[in-house]
């Protein structure tokens, strides 16, 4: 059906920055949205950015990083990036990525939800 893929994680000292990648491939007819989520250990998952396709592309970022942060979209590539500057201990989590489309199911098109295996980032201070 479809497949998420990350790269770009690491290591990075605080206040340095990183850039994440994210493609989606297969039976794509369409996305709608990609985002990136977040997940440290002991918490829940978390919204960090969030992307549709739509021309212009709207946008959506957790308070805690607006203004470090920015999400970007090819669509052409069905690939979303996520930069990260001004890493902070606090980002230290794995960051997963999440698209919503359409796709093509026999004659038909079907609508899914679908996860990356997710990327490991670690800010030291």
């Amino acid at each position: 059906q479809v497949q998420v893929m990350e790269s770009g994680g690491g290591l990075v000292q605080a206040g340095g920055s990183l850039r994440l990648s994210c493609v989606a491939s297969g039976r794509i007819f369409s996305i709608n949205a990609m985002g990136w989520y977040r997940q440290a250990p002991g918490k829940q998952r978390e919204l960090v950015a969030a992307i549709t396709s739509t021309s212009g592309g709207s946008t959506n970022y957790a308070d805690s990083v607006k203004g470090r942060f920015t999400i970007s979209r090819d669509n052409a590539k069905n690939t979303v990036y996520l930069q990260m500057n001004s890493l902070k201990p606090e980002d230290t989590a794995v960051y997963y990525c999440n698209a919503d489309c359409a796709y093509i199911k026999g004659s038909s098109v079907a609508r899914g939800d679908y996860w990356g295996q997710g990327t490991q980032v670690t800010v030291s201070s």
